[in-house]
């Protein structure tokens, strides 16, 4: 990363022994990133309040392709900020002339003249790109990419708003050497948006998810045969997972009680699992399900494990044919998220058929349904499977775990599957002796091993018996 880069500052802070997460880094090609910020930036239009958004296109050619875009973005009302070199003449495009936009102009030697960003702050919508471009020594004896949208970009992208919050600070420390007094006013404006957020309740993400899947996929479909397949592809399609990855991280991240309990879930996902002697690529599955599992709970579903008898009206008995739960539906909009859709779609089904929403009885539920709708069942009531250092809350945790077991045996051939119970009975009996869940929270930037090599079929839905290829 260059020096004294914003990137290289958010990085080095988030190494730091007080910071508490660590950037999840990776390598996107220029047509991965046109496609994320202008799925981004679409999303400013539908905002309901006035964002702040600060852009950094590292040349001024390439600010004036996005000109007219960035003059319909000015309508909104909110303060746009665009950092470039000054060699493109782009101070008389009409879009400059707009009051709410300001440009600033960077030195040659400044290294985010390298960088790609586009950061959104608003009281209800906070995204951003971070990103800047290999340098000739990264790119290797190939030398820089012949063509513009193979060249790549080393940075990460996300919704987190404390993420946004501190870029916006940096971003804004940086203006401060060019236009002292524009940033004085941005920091104003950025320390009000952060005092309204919290005090206003943000729109759920998933309508701008996919927004992003959707030009995301359409980028994939314009790319030709030997692209669509080879690397530029597959890093749309990883950026695809991430999306969703993102969002459920997002969701994660607002449970006060336990931001890792995604994490949980696909770790004892996997554990039962493996118990069961499950395929490497069904293990795979299952742990994506269990990461994208809070999912399921979007734009109105059921609470989770009250479920009610379905009418044959309402849920016919085909697994496949059943109405999907809203957070299912939008991962079917990614044609290789639709086992893991039927996953997460049928984890409240019950052993003896009074579940949701399709009424499924013993073997007609899938198995990792069966699997994860038990293990979210123990991690919502025990809420945190990892064991408290505190000896006294250690005592109450394994009084928890034992009364959750004893539970689950108790219902077992009535909500669970009874083998599945007897696999649970070692996992807790190993939890209670000490043995500790291998958490490995996932990389979003290389999300791509976690699928299947093939998108499964439409029309059978059939569980694919090949592992999935690691990028």
């Amino acid at each position: 990363m260059l020096n004294g880069s914003i990137l290289q500052k958010l990085a080095t802070a988030h190494r730091q022994p007080s910071s508490t997460s660590a950037l999840s880094l990776g390598v996107y090609y220029k047509n991965t990133l046109v496609s994320l910020c202008h799925a981004l930036e679409d999303c400013i239009l539908t905002c309901e309040s006035q964002p702040l958004v600060l852009t950094a296109f590292q040349r001024g050619k390439w600010y004036l392709q996005e000109a007219d875009r960035y003059g319909e973005l000015a309508q909104q009302g909110g303060q746009i900020v665009i950092l470039a070199a000054p060699d493109a003449g782009f101070a008389e495009h009409p879009t400059s002339q707009h009051s709410n936009v300001s440009l600033v102009s960077l030195a040659d030697e400044d290294p985010v003249a390298q960088e790609w960003h586009l950061v959104i702050w608003s009281p209800t919508y906070a995204a951003m790109v971070l990103c800047q471009e290999l340098s000739d020594q990264d790119y290797g004896v190939d030398g820089r990419p012949q063509c513009d949208r193979e060249r790549k970009f080393y940075g990460f992208w996300t919704f987190e708003s404390t993420l946004v919050q501190e870029v916006v600070t940096l971003l804004v420390d940086h203006i401060h050497g060019y236009q002292p007094n524009l940033a004085q006013a941005l920091k104003t404006q950025a320390e009000s948006i952060a005092t309204v957020r919290q005090t206003t309740v943000s729109p759920p993400l998933e309508p701008v998810v996919s927004r992003v899947v959707d030009y995301l996929q359409t980028n994939h479909e314009d790319l030709s045969g030997t692209d669509g397949q080879g690397i530029l592809g597959h890093n749309l399609v990883s950026n695809e997972v991430q999306a969703f990855l993102r969002m459920a991280q997002i969701l994660d991240l607002a449970d006060a009680e336990n931001p890792n309990s995604a994490a949980e879930v696909a770790a004892l996902g996997e554990m039962l699992g493996q118990l069961l002697e499950l395929p490497a690529w069904q293990l795979k599955r299952l742990r994506l399900a269990g990461l994208l599992h809070r999912l399921g709970g979007l734009s109105g579903s059921p609470r989770p494990f009250m479920p009610t008898r379905p009418s044959p009206t309402e849920a016919p008995a085909y697994p496949f044919s059943c109405a999907l739960v809203p957070g299912a539906q939008a991962l079917r909009t990614m044609s290789r998220l639709r086992a893991v859709a039927q996953i997460i779609n049928h984890q409240l089904e019950w052993w003896n058929g009074s579940g949701y929403p399709a009424g499924l009885a013993a073997d007609d539920i899938p198995l990792e349904s069966r699997i994860l709708g038990l293990i979210v069942y123990v991690q919502s009531e025990v809420r945190s499977l990892q064991p408290p250092e505190d000896s006294r809350d250690l005592e109450v945790w394994q009084q928890q775990l034992q009364a959750c077991l004893q539970q689950c045996q108790q219902t077992a051939g009535e909500r669970w599957d009874p083998k599945l119970v007897e696999m649970l009975t070692l996992v807790v009996t190993g939890l209670l002796q000490g043995i500790t869940l291998p958490m490995l929270s996932p990389k979003l930037s290389n999300s791509l091993w976690l699928l299947d090599s093939v998108a499964d079929s439409e029309s059978t839905q059939a569980l694919l018996n090949r592992p999935a290829p690691i990028s």
